[in-house]
């Protein structure tokens, strides 16, 4: 019976060790695609945030400059008045 015992604990613990091990491997696996991942979604949210951005510009362009008043075609000239003898 104590043998038995004995040979239950070490396959206990085996299993534990194994189990341990293989959700190491699973948690490095978990953060290198979570990296991979951030790392992609930054490409795209900065993607998307310059998309946006355009058309915002194209909904709400910005106002016109004034125009220049255009100078007035033709002959101008200015008349000095003339004195008058008193």
């Amino acid at each position: 019976m104590a043998v038995q015992m004995s040979v239950f604990v070490v396959r206990a613990f085996s299993k534990m060790r194994a189990a341990f091990t293989d959700t190491r491997e699973l948690a490095r696996k978990l953060a290198a695609l979570e990296t991979e991942l951030k790392a992609r979604l930054d490409i795209h949210e900065s993607a998307i945030v310059d998309v946006l951005q355009r058309v915002m510009a194209l909904l709400d362009p910005p106002p016109p400059p004034p125009e220049t008043p255009r100078p007035a075609m033709g002959f101008h000239a200015t008349l000095k008045p003339v004195p008058t003898k008193n």
